[in-house]
């Protein structure tokens, strides 16, 4: 069945449906709220739509959240384009109040809930239908048709290469030319790691070196995309002798590699070659996302030991708690960890579009319908 859902388990979305109907259906003050709400949504929807009709200046009375971009393009505030994006985002409105907690539900089940009725509702978005959105009426309008073809052009490449898992390679980056431009070499390498040190820029360098960990999730060159936003060559170009850690792509093969061997065969391996090649220096270590998280424990580690390697730590998007681990912990209760303990016991690893389907879930909007 994992295989099937791909990871996602069933038992999971339909017992935080049935948990928010439930009690919902037993609370009659709330669905009395509701209906409250919606009549008042709707009146207030009309007397909307009327004035504007009659050609009055009126500010609009729902706004989309600061980070949705949908409706960034000043002509879904024209008519007839702001009366379907108000209806939307009504709707999204009122579905985000029916689906807060009802007295009696688990928290997450109702985090859950308002999570999976807004992801169906973003479906139905007039921004996602051609002629509703302004911007892609224009678009057409320029091109006449043209940029309707490449769309069909990119939704057919994209459809060929999910079927035969091939990359898709539209966006051409090349590693070294396009991303990853900062110059640098690797300088040892194991089962697990390949450690790569930047070429100074400055005729002196700092005596304590910069060992970045960058997630296992994410390329290295995550933080050394371009010359203009990348963390590698700002540091090296301010007199920093910068290592950086590459992690192996694991197969199935590799199903009884342990977090414990990340922490030893990497950062701790990672440490003792720069403490060859630095004469002992201690070294400013960064962790990025779950490399923050590995960082915290390696530094906790070599504490109890007595191990005074480390100068710094500094953690970027890390988690150390995750009592409150944010929009995660949708994805996360026994049912769903047990489904994908079942497909990783089956594969040996969790697969990129396995992991891929939850970032885009977690930003339907920028990663899918976009």
């Amino acid at each position: 069945m994992a295989r099937t859902t791909q990871g996602v388990s069933p038992h999971a979305q339909m017992s935080a449906w049935l948990d928010w109907a439930t009690h919902l259906s037993r609370a009659p003050g709330r669905q009395i709220e509701l209906l409250l709400r919606a009549q008042r949504s709707w009146a207030i929807l009309a007397h909307f739509m009327a004035r504007r009709v009659a050609a009055d200046a009126i500010d609009p009375p729902f706004e989309p959240s600061h980070f949705d971009n949908r409706f960034a393009d000043e002509a879904w505030d024209r008519f007839p384009f702001i009366i379907s994006k108000q209806v939307f985002l009504a709707q999204a409105d009122w579905w985000r109040a029916a689906t807060n907690e009802v007295r009696g539900m688990a928290p997450n089940n109702a985090a859950r809930v308002s999570f999976s009725a807004l992801q169906f509702l973003n479906i139905f978005s007039p921004s996602n239908v051609p002629w509703l959105n302004p911007a892609v009426i224009h678009r057409t309008q320029q091109e006449a048709g043209a940029n309707l073809i490449r769309g069909w052009n990119n939704f057919f490449e994209d459809a060929i290469c999910v079927a035969f898992q091939i990359p898709n390679g539209r966006n051409g980056f090349v590693v070294g030319e396009d991303v990853a431009m900062t110059p640098g070499e690797v300088i040892f390498r194991n089962d697990l790691i390949e450690l790569i040190q930047y070429k100074p820029v400055t005729g002196t360098v700092f005596a304590e070196p910069v060992l970045i960990i960058p997630a296992w999730i994410m390329k290295y060159y995550v933080l050394d995309l371009r010359p203009h936003n990348s963390l590698v060559r700002y540091l090296v170009e301010r007199g920093f002798c910068v290592f950086m850690i590459s992690w192996r792509n694991p197969t199935p093969t590799d199903r009884d590699i342990s977090f414990e061997d990340y922490r030893t065969s990497g950062v701790s391996a990672a440490l003792a070659v720069i403490n060859a090649i630095t004469l002992q220096r201690k070294v400013h270590a960064c962790g990025y996302c779950l490399g923050g998280t590995l960082l915290a424990i390696t530094a906790a580690t070599m504490a109890r030991g007595g191990d005074e390697r480390l100068a710094s730590v500094t953690l970027l998007a890390a988690q150390t708690d995750f009592s409150e681990p944010g929009e995660l912990m949708l994805f996360v209760d026994a049912s769903q960890v047990a489904f994908l303990e079942d497909m990783m016991w089956d594969q040996g690893v969790l697969d990129t579009r396995q992991m891929a389907g939850a970032f885009r879930a977690l930003r339907s909007n920028d990663l899918v319908w976009s």
